[in-house]
Order: structure tokens, then C-alpha cells, then sequence
């Protein structure tokens, strides 16, 4: 197995070498400066249409709402990349990561933007009369590069094992075994039963699930965080100049942090930020592409908050909790890191990361099922998608009695590889988005 862990940390280390990381945070960069900076003129609007409005007016195209995709594409990034993969990139990478983090997720909010309008526009529909779209349609269409989505769809089968299956089941059977010492085994069978009960209806039972439970369990996290950074609100301002000199200057060893260099908190910061929005990845206009929507503009403006609603607002809000208590020295790392930071900030604050973990790790499984049997079904048609549910929760128990550090890598190496041909097809059609854009706007 060690042999093994050796190999994955190097494959890993390739596919989030300096190549990758620039291709990311470049490509959301040239979409920012193409589309004249959408993420923040147009954040206001987007939020009322996501937030508010939440459906067009009439019959419109698609299996679910504005808002039931929003909250499926937040159920598959909000989950243990926000409370482990938070603690994981300054425990590794130093405080100076998360600022990393935030410029990750600003230029990823047009990366997602751009994903969204895309994901839409060369949409189609199914034998079963649902609604495909994502990286895998629009390279192949608007490209006319039918391998190159071949390529990304097999990539994206395979990371929801990692991603969006194994990782979240690990994280919750560690979480609950350390709070209630309930064996590993047991928290697998039980996440699988849930699971199934829901991913086997698809993904209208999975929108109905997560358009209910994502906005309770985000509000409950973030109140939590607050409380602790409402009572130590005179050294925020002091905590967030730390972090922006730390990603500059990373500090040495102190307490249990073995110390860090620039090249840490930036590669940490981006994947880690990566890990938790997904915007580049691909993922995300899976869900887009089902929303009932006649125009690929205003899913997109939605579609934009989600890495807004995940990266900047409760990524920072773990981050603050981990930096304002000084936890983030002791040497921990992942969900056990955060976990005694909110013990330290509130009473009962390591239950609320528990719960946390466990509600944002199960939404997530359901989010990164349907991206995987999407995936699986532009493969090999509508009948592969039974076949791939069920193996799907199969592996979730598999998740939770792995080795954490194997899956870990495994999961940060897949998305790597699955962002490549999405980034590819996202910088060539750019001019179909910054279409797309005017035309939208010239009618409002």
C-alpha cells in the first residue's frame, strides 16, 4: 500500500505541477477579461435570480429549476472540501493558502459562468426525455472534437468515485467514529442505504433532496462560524493581513506547523480551492444543463453564485474559525483540524462540524452521482445508467473504511486530469460565450 501511496503523490504531484495550476487560474482570468469582469458587475442580478426569482415565466426546457440545479451543483461542491480541504490546504500549504483560495474562487466564478452558458447551449435530450449537457457535449458540438469529450466523459466517470464518492464517505466515517465511536463499517452501510434511497429515483429525486437540505445545513454551518467570528471580531481585520502576507511570505515552523514555501500555499490554495467549487473541472454544467431555462445566460449568471456561495463565503468562514483560534498550528490536519477549532471557538462546536461533515458529505455523493451517470450514459447510452448507480454506492462503503491520504490523492490527480479538456474546450469557445452574453443583455 505504501508503495502504492508513493506512486498516486506522484502522479498527483504531475497533474497539480505549475502547468495545471496556471491553465486554471489563467483560463478564469481570460473569461474574467472577455467577459469585462461579469463575476462582479453582474453579482447582484445573479443573486436575485438564483436567491429570488428562482423560475422563468412559462413552460420552459429542462427537468428541474433555476434553483434545484443551483442547489444540486452546491450539494456536490459543498462538502468536505469546505471543513477538510480547508484545514488540509493550511495545515500543508500555510494560512497564506486560503488566500489562494479566494483568488481561485473569484476567477472561477467566470469559469463556472462560462461552464454554465456552454453546458445549455448544446445541450440535448435523451432517449428517457431528460436533458444531457456538459463539457462532454459541448466539446464534442461546438468543436465538432467528439474524443475530446470522450476523453473528458471517461475522466469525470471515474472522478466521481474519487471526488464526490470515497472522499466524502471517508471523511464522515472518520468524523463520526472519532465523535460517537460508531465503527467505520457501520458508517458506510448506513451512507450507502441513504444514498441508494435517493440516487436510484435520479436526478429529480436528487434535486427535490438537495434543494431542501443545502440551504438548512449551509445556513446552520454558517451560523456557527460566525458566532465564532462575531466573538473575536476585533482581530479579523489582523487575521486577514496574516493571510495575505502568508501567501507571500509563508511562515516557518511554529507550534505544530512543519512550515511552508510560496510554491505550497499556491499549489495547495488553488486545488484545494479547486476541490471545493470545481469551477474548471466540468462538473458543475452537468447539473446546469438540466435546469428549465430557454436562455444558456441566465443559468449561467446562477450558476456563478454557486462558487461565490462555496469558495468566498463559507471556505473564508473556515478558514477565519481556523486562523482566529489558533488551531491552525497544532499540527492537525483535515476534518479532525477543524473539528477542534470550533471546539475551541463555541461550546459544542466539534458536534457542529460532525453534523456538518455528515450532511455535506451525503449531498455531495448525491450532486457527483448524477454528474458520473451522465458521464457514463454519453458513453454508453441510457441503459449503462442502472449498472453505474448501483456500483456508484457500492464504492461509497469501499469510501469509508479506505486509506484517507490514497484516496485523497487518487481524487486530486482525476480532477486534474478531467479539467484539461474542459479548459481546452472553455478557451476555444469563448467567443460562443461572450455571444451568448451581448445577446442576453441586449434584450434586457
Amino acid at each position: 500500500m505504501e508503495t502504492l501511496d508513493a506512486i498516486v503523490s506522484k502522479i498527483n504531484a504531475f497533474a497539480w505541477g505549475p502547468p495545471m495550476l496556471i491553465l486554471l487560474v489563467g483560463t478564469g482570468f481570460w473569461l474574467t477579461i472577455n467577459l469585462r469582469g461579469i463575476q462582479f458587475t453582474k453579482l447582484g442580478h445573479a443573486l436575485y435570480l438564483a436567491l429570488i426569482k428562482r423560475k422563468e415565466d412559462g413552460d420552459e426546457p429542462g427537468d428541474i429549476t433555476h434553483f434545484q440545479a443551483l442547489m444540486t451543483a452546491l450539494a456536490a461542491t459543498v462538502g468536505t472540501g469546505n471543513i477538510a480541504g480547508v484545514a488540509t490546504a493550511i495545515a500543508i500549504g500555510g494560512p497564506g493558502a486560503l488566500f489562494w483560495m479566494w483568488i481561485t474562487g473569484l476567477v472561477g466564478m467566470a469559469t463556472k459562468y462560462a461552464e454554465a452558458i456552454l453546458a445549455v447551449k448544446y445541450r440535448e435530450v435523451d432517449a428517457k426525455g431528460e436533458m444531457c449537457g456538459g463539457p462532454m457535449y459541448y466539446i464534442s458540438k461546438g468543436l465538432n472534437m467528439p474524443w475530446l469529450g470522450t476523453v473528458f466523459a471517461v475522466f469525470a466517470a471515474m472522478a466521481a468515485f474519487g471526488i464526490g464518492n470515497m472522499v466524502q464517505s471517508n471523511s464522515v466515517a472518520d468524523a463520526v467514529e472519532a465523535t460517537f465511536h460508531i465503527p467505520f463499517w457501520v458508517t458506510g452501510l448506513t451512507l450507502m442505504a441513504l444514498s441508494a434511497v435517493v440516487i436510484l429515483g435520479g436526478i429529480k429525486s436528487i434535486a427535490k433532496v438537495t434543494s431542501v437540505l443545502v440551504p438548512i445545513m449551509i445556513f446552520f454551518y454558517v451560523l456557527a462560524a460566525g458566532y465564532i467570528i462575531i466573538s473575536n471580531i476585533t482581530e479579523v481585520p489582523a487575521a486577514i493581513m496574516f493571510i495575505v502576507k502568508q501567501a507571500f511570505n509563508p511562515t516557518a515552523a511554529v507550534g505544530g506547523f512543519t512550515g511552508a514555501t510560496i510554491m505550497m500555499a499556491i499549489r495547495f490554495g488553488v486545488a484545494r480551492g479547486v476541490f471545493s467549487n470545481e469551477s474548471g473541472l466540468g462538473s458543475a454544467p452537468i447539473a446546469a444543463a438540466a435546469a428549465q431555462t430557454k436562455s444558456p445566460t441566465s443559468q449561467a449568471l446562477v450558476s456563478m453564485t454557486q462558487t461565490f456561495i462555496d469558495t468566498i463565503v463559507v471556505c473564508t468562514m473556515t478558514g477565519l474559525v481556523l486562523i482566529l483560534t489558533g488551531a491552525w498550528s497544532n499540527g492537525q490536519t483535515g476534518a479532525e483540524l477543524t473539528t477542534t477549532a470550533f471546539e475551541l471557538g463555541m461550546p459544542g462546536g466539534g458536534l457542529i462540524v460532525t453534523i456538518g461533515i455528515i450532511l455535506f458529505a451525503y449531498s455531495t455523493i448525491l450532486g457527483w452521482c448524477y454528474y458520473g451517470e451522465k458521464s457514463i450514459e454519453y458513453l454508453f447510452g441510457v441503459k449503462s445508467v442502472m449498472p453505474y448507480r448501483i456500483v456508484f454506492i457500492l464504492f461509497i462503503g469501499v469510501g469509508a473504511v479506505a486509506k484517507l491520504s490514497l484516496v485523497w490523492n487518487i481524487s486530486d490527480t482525476l480532477n486534474g486530469l478531467m479539467a484539461v479538456p474542459n479548459l481546452i474546450g472553455l478557451i476555444l469557445l469563448t467567443p460562443v460565450v461572450v455571444s451568448e452574453t451581448k445577446k442576453y443583455f441586449a434584450e434586457k
